[in-house]
């Protein structure tokens, strides 16, 4: 098993949480990801609109390195734990509402959150959690939620 580690820091608060990977049950998602933050990401971390206690960035043209299609299912659900991160592919013309591609992560950072979209339950696959410094990523996530998007850097841990 790999010790590989992320970390999204809250620019504005300074504030990092780090990332433990699920590599066990998500390895595919794993390495994907790992593979796209060959440099760190910067990107606004906006409040979810169906999920819940959920904030949610993308990844920007530069890290789309891997074909989302390739990844299928892991470790999938739609009732996450607190401090799970989750990968969505939103493809083009996939929600009536919103036609454009997304490339998701999100962060769940409370009890309750339980994942769905415009067109009810989706079940994305969860390829980490927040190990570290959890408290403080949690109180950024609730400002964001409080007063909006805010920018969050996401990268590898060494």
């Amino acid at each position: 098993m790999s010790n590989r580690k992320l970390y999204m820091k809250f620019l504005d608060a300074d504030v990092t949480g780090i990332i433990t990977l699920y590599e066990e049950t998500a390895p595919k998602t794993c390495d994907a990801i790992w593979g796209a933050l060959h440099e760190p990401v910067q990107w606004p971390a906006l409040h979810a609109s169906y999920t819940g206690p959920e904030i949610m960035m993308g990844l920007p043209e530069s890290a789309r390195t891997f074909d989302p299609t390739s990844i299928g299912p892991e470790n999938i659900t739609s009732f996450p734990a607190p401090g799970e991160l989750l990968w969505f592919h939103q493809p083009k013309n996939f929600f009536k509402m919103d036609p454009d591609e997304f490339w998701e992560i999100g962060l769940v950072y409370d009890e309750g959150a339980r994942t769905a979209g415009p067109i009810g339950w989706t079940a994305p696959n969860f390829f980490g959690r927040i190990t570290e410094n959890f408290d403080a990523v949690v109180e950024q996530c609730r400002i964001i939620r409080r007063k909006g998007e805010r920018m969050v850097e996401l990268g590898r841990h060494v």
